[in-house]
């Protein structure tokens, strides 16, 4: 085969057009007979199973959004403040002075809210009377904040969800239409989420239910637009065995599976799964909604998928006759099929446009357009290696600006510091200088590290406290240093030496120019997006509002005449290794103190070296 593909491909043209001829006469006749016929029918199964595979991967989700939207409900009415009067500690007070308080405005008005806003219809409560207080409870029910919401249980007794909760004692419930009384269904909503309460009074322990109604036809919806089958139904069920809703109630009763049955095919398959009911055959497919533990079944009758794969071989077939009329008439196209490779070169050239070159694969054939790809593919390497040694040199000029933005950044306070050690010597502190040379010795071991200038946030908040201390100890600890930084954020990459300029700027310019040459330094942080935002604010002099633009501009000086070059270059390191959209930004309002804003990715690996190619001696 090998050497009859090969001596194939090395025919010139004229010889190809003929053999091309015969063949597709021939292809189409043996893939109607021995494919079409054999597998029509397993195709059109797959094809509409994983449609509504994919269908119901994306009902579900819709279905336990709406649900979670009734729960927030649930939840919000059960935190506010009349709703823990009520029903979470003992009531002291008479129910009527309860109905009068503001407390029951506020609930009233946003119960309404609620039933406005949401998918929720309404909301009643329904309470267990106490009978040393009946007339009390009377009024209370009866309040002009109340009347709407409130209820007496004797209104509930005889409907089937209070039957369920004085069985089971349980402490919420998803109530599909027929647990519902016929009034619950006409005035409030066909469907409801009730939760059990307890009202504490007079040493005494009352029921009361929670109900919040909705409608169940935004189910019914999202089920009937889940289909694209003819005859086929979505349904969900409880674990009650109970119908929750449907697509259609009749074809949810003929194709009806019980709660036990399909929690045994949901184990034992995530597709779906053929079953025979009423002797028909049937593809039945489970979607767990796993808040309330319902289940929603998708079935798929037999009779219309055969109908649609004899559609389908009908169309093939007519398809074949088609192409065996127009056989005679192909010889004048044929040329397609050869020229094809041409065009898919000339093709491939055309991206040059937009992008860089991209090479083809290397060609069997060793014809004139075999000739072709070979010589365009030589084309786009040398192409390539151009843009390469291009990108390369601007990658050399980028790591060799940020290292020399680096290389500016200097320690100048080591004399200072050193001078303060002289003196706490010569007049016998000793064990203030020992903690004064170890605190600087551990800043310069973190500063001079030799390793690539990335560090963590962790290891930067040491620094700069360390830095604080250092100065404390000059200034007579008038300098308060807060860092507030979350433990999450702690092993986040940062560049070296990003956080002490900014903080020594904010110590040497803003607080020690104060009256009191004392103040304090707050350092916190938070992930925004994919980033982490780093704030240093200070409560010194602050900073004019002329000289704020100049501050990240490598131009001018600081509010006290000293250079602000190592704070222009900590911005650019960042904007030069993540891009201009990171960096430093200030903020400062005169006499009241400053806060800088220092943004950069969220990355826990770090950046290679060749992005950072920085050591400090």
């Amino acid at each position: 085969m090998r050497t009859i593909k090969q001596w194939y491909q090395d025919l010139n043209l004229q010889s190809k057009f003929t053999l091309v001829l015969l063949v597709i006469v021939a292809i189409p006749a043996i893939a109607i007979i021995f494919f079409f016929y054999g597998n029509a029918y397993d195709m059109v199964v797959s094809y509409t199973i994983r449609q509504e595979q994919d269908r119901s991967a994306q009902t579900a989700p819709l279905i336990e959004e709406s649900l979670q939207k009734i729960l927030d409900v649930s939840t919000e009415i059960s935190s506010l403040d009349f709703y823990q009067t009520l029903f979470k500690n003992a009531i002291t007070d008479s129910f009527s002075d309860l109905a009068e308080s503001e407390d029951a405005a506020d609930f009233s008005d946003r119960i309404r809210q609620l039933t406005q806003d949401t998918p929720v219809t309404n909301v009643k409560i329904y309470m267990e009377v106490p009978k040393e207080a009946s007339a009390d409870v009377d009024a209370f029910l009866n309040s002009d904040h109340l009347k709407d919401t409130f209820l007496s249980l004797e209104q509930a007794k005889g409907t089937y969800w209070y039957g369920i909760f004085r069985g089971t004692r349980a402490a919420q419930l998803f109530c599909p239409s027929f647990y519902l009384g016929a009034q619950e269904k006409k005035a409030y909503g066909d469907q409801a989420y009730i939760t059990h309460a307890s009202v504490i009074y007079d040493s005494g322990t009352y029921d009361a239910y929670i109900a919040v109604y909705y409608s169940g036809y935004d189910f019914n919806q999202i089920l009937s637009e889940n289909l694209t089958l003819d005859g086929s139904v979505s349904y969900i069920m409880n674990e009650r065995n109970n119908l929750v809703s449907a697509s259609s109630d009749s074809l949810a009763g003929i194709y009806w599976l019980d709660y036990d049955k399909i929690m045994e095919s949901y184990m034992s398959s995530n597709s779906y799964v053929e079953q025979e009911i009423l002797g028909k055959t049937v593809y039945v497919g489970f979607y767990r909604i796993r808040q309330p533990g319902w289940f929603m079944v998708t079935v798929l009758p037999s009779q219309p998928l055969i109908t649609q794969s004899n559609i389908l071989v009908l169309q093939f077939l007519a398809i074949y006759i088609a192409v065996l009329a127009l056989a005679f008439f192909l010889a004048s196209t044929l040329s397609k099929s050869i020229t094809g490779r041409i065009s898919s070169v000339i093709s491939q050239m055309r991206t040059v446009r937009h992008g860089p070159p991209v090479p083809m694969d290397s060609p069997d054939a060793h014809d004139e357009i075999g000739d072709l790809i070979d010589t365009y593919n030589y084309m786009t390497r040398k192409m390539n290696q151009l843009m390469e040694k291009q990108a390369q040199a601007a990658e050399d000029l980028r790591i060799a600006e940020f290292n020399s933005l680096q290389a500016q950044i200097n320690p100048h306070f080591l004399y200072n510091t050193m001078d303060m050690i002289n003196w706490m010597a010569h007049q016998g502190r000793t064990s203030e200088v020992c903690n004064a040379v170890q605190s600087l010795s551990r800043f310069y071991k973190l500063t001079l590290s030799r390793k690539k200038g990335i560090s963590t946030i962790a290891k930067e908040e040491e620094h700069v406290s360390i830095y604080v201390h250092l100065q404390n100890m000059r200034y007579h600890d008038s300098i308060s240093f807060i860092s507030d930084i979350p433990d999450e954020l702690m092993e986040y990459q940062i560049p070296k030496l990003t956080l002490q300029p900014v903080v020594e700027n904010a110590v040497l310019h803003g607080i020690l120019e104060t009256p009191t040459k004392s103040g304090t330094i707050v350092l916190t942080g938070w992930m925004e997006d994919k980033d982490v935002v780093l704030l240093i604010s200070d409560d010194g002099v602050g900073i004019a509002p002329d000289k704020l633009p100049v501050i990240l501009s490598g131009e001018g000086t600081s509010v006290s005449g000293g250079t602000n070059i190592a704070i222009y270059n900590t911005h650019r390191r960042l904007q030069v290794l993540y891009g201009d959209q990171y960096g430093l930004s200030y903020s400062s309002k005169l006499g009241s103190g400053t806060e800088v804003q220092i943004r950069f990715p969220a990355k826990r690996d770090g950046i290679s070296e060749k992005q950072i190619n920085t050591e400090t001696k």
